[in-house]
This record gives structure tokens, sequence and C-alpha cells, in this order.
């Protein structure tokens, strides 16, 4: 898991160099918390009702959305 860490950290560390900080922290921490979600219900069988599956669908369309709003170096 710690390897896991500092790759994470390495990767976040170059994405820095192309987009701006705010934008790629709420890309790494939205989507690091929707793929959770998933593997959540894939993996350990946890429900997927209707309300989940939005606010999951919410926080993806809002990642991209920062995304595509921001501005690049």
């Amino acid at each position: 898991m710690f390897v896991f860490y500092v790759v994470s950290i390495y990767l976040f560390s170059l994405a820095l160099k192309a987009i701006d900080v705010g934008v790629a922290y709420a890309v790494w921490s939205g989507l690091g918390t929707a793929l959770i979600a998933v593997l959540g219900v894939i993996v350990f069988k946890d429900r997927m009702g209707p309300e989940r599956a939005f606010w999951l669908i919410c926080i993806i369309v809002g990642v991209v959305g920062l995304h595509l709003t921001g501005s690049t170096h």
C-alpha cells in the first residue's frame, strides 16, 4: 500500500506541471472517491442504489467540468 501512495503522489506532482493545483486536487480526490465507491460495489458487494449512482455521476461530471474549464500552464 505504501508503494501505491508514493506512486500516486509522484503522478500527482507530474500532473501539477500541466494543470492548476485546484483542478488537479479535485480530479485526484473526486475520481479517487468515485473509484473507491465503485470498487466497493464490485469487490465488497455494496449496494448501488439510484441515489448513490446519481451522486457518483455528479462527482464525475463535476471533475470533468473543472478539468474542462481549468487553465493550463
